[in-house]
């Protein structure tokens, strides 16, 4: 079976710090030019005067990722910025203590104003400098996984106190299907992100052991992307002990034991930019039920990336992920009966859709037709009949014309440390 790999050019990938007088890895002018003309370009489509991105660094900073796409502003957990994006003139970040912080970092953005925490009263500042009849606001509506979106009330009532005239739209879904494909930079920065995820990985290996906390593993793990270069913070959904049922928000103290498995999800951040990668971790010899759980789910990891072309629906391959579950489950053994369960979501900047999950099964989000160069974390799920044991197993991959390409080239399957 082929394992295919997406052939970046790693020399993408090396840092530059452009003329920022603290060094941080930076996309070019040139790909700030092609977002900006082609974001300019659909709003007049939609006669949209003004973009509002709103500050909000919840969910691991996931939901500020359209600020920081337009800007490049924006790293660290309490880094909240908002963009002011006009149709013409000067682009505006707004943060707090931003003349110390982000002219220095980045060489997008000029005009940055103080908030001082009050960030709707700085955008309504410069909208009504700019006296849009249009305001779109990206989260105004429901994203990827935010139904009640992601712009703070206050903030919202500032902005239509200061604009009363102005019809303010929905811009979440503009600037999301704008951000679908991916140039050959943030391919280039998610490859990177993919490496640093390999030095984390590596160092969970090395370190689980029977007798040793599951909190010193994912410790070392962390701390190996962190000095590999990346940014927290990180999503790390983890789990360990003999039959866990699904990953947890964060480690627990417990000791681990010989036989244990750990699921865990890591993601490194470079420039903002974070892959994904999902491999289970035993504790010496796994529970021979993984291990033939495991042989259907490369059999389905594998077609699901073979058939990751362009024009095919998240619905076509989550129907397809579910049939061919049921043609190669074995008849008898622990594995009878398996069912299979296809998870996939964009990888980027942040917040990228589309998405299915066991849960997330939006029929609009299940509609999108896969595009050449949207990026995956590519996942799929297989259960026991009786749910007793689940495993998974992904990658970051690029879609091509000719069927998905992973970032990584790890060996597929189960890796047994100590």
């Amino acid at each position: 079976m082929s394992d295919p790999t997406y052939p970046v050019n790693r020399a993408l990938a090396d840092v530059d710090y452009g003329d920022a007088e603290y060094p941080y890895p930076l996309l070019s002018l040139a790909e700030r030019e092609r977002r900006w003309t082609a974001l300019r370009e659909l709003m007049r489509q939609q006669e949209m005067d003004v973009i509002v991105a709103p500050q909000n660094s919840g969910h691991s900073t996931d939901f500020q990722a359209n600020s920081r796409w337009i800007s490049q502003c924006g790293g660290g957990g309490d880094a909240d910025i908002a963009v002011v994006f006009p149709l013409e003139g000067e682009v505006t970040a707004v943060a707090t203590s931003a003349k110390p912080r982000w002219p220095t970092v980045q060489n997008w953005v000029t005009d940055v104003r103080e908030a001082r925490r009050n960030y709707g009263r700085v955008v309504a500042e410069r909208l009504a400098e700019l006296r849009p009849r249009r305001i779109g606001i990206a989260g105004l509506g429901g994203g990827t996984r935010t139904p009640e979106g992601t712009i703070l009330h206050g903030t919202f009532l500032q902005i239509r106190e200061a604009c009363p005239q102005a019809d303010i739209v929905d811009a979440t879904d503009l600037l999301a299907e704008l951000r679908y494909v991916k140039s050959d930079e943030e391919i280039a920065f998610l490859a990177r992100s993919r490496d640093i995820i390999e030095k984390g990985f590596e160092a969970e290996v090395a370190t689980a052991r029977e007798g040793v906390s599951d909190w010193t593993v994912w410790a070392e793990t962390m701390a190996a992307m962190l000095r590999a270069g990346s940014e927290m913070t990180v999503h790390f959904n983890w789990v360990s002990g003999p039959r866990p049922p699904r990953t947890l928000t964060r480690p627990s103290h417990r000791v681990l034991q010989r036989g244990d498995i750990i699921f865990n999800e890591l993601e490194a951040s470079w420039g903002g930019y974070r892959s994904q990668i999902t491999v289970p971790v035993s504790v010496g010899q796994p529970d021979p039920t993984y291990t033939e759980l495991m042989k259907i789910q490369r059999e389905l990891f594998y077609d699901m990336l073979e058939r990751l072309k362009p024009g095919t629906s998240l619905g076509e391959l989550q129907e397809r992920c579910a049939s061919l579950c049921s043609e190669v489950a074995p008849k008898s053994g622990p594995a009878a009966g398996a069912t299979g369960l296809l998870t996939m979501h964009g990888r980027g900047a942040g917040d990228d859709g589309p998405i299915i999950t066991g849960h997330a099964k939006d029929p609009k989000q299940l509609g999108v037709p896969v595009r050449e160069r949207m990026v995956f974390i590519l996942k799929p799920q297989v259960h026991t009949a009786s749910d007793s044991h689940n495993i998974t197993w992904g990658d970051t991959v690029v879609v091509t014309p000719s069927g998905g390409r992973r970032l990584g080239t790890r060996e597929h399957g189960i890796v047994i440390a100590g």
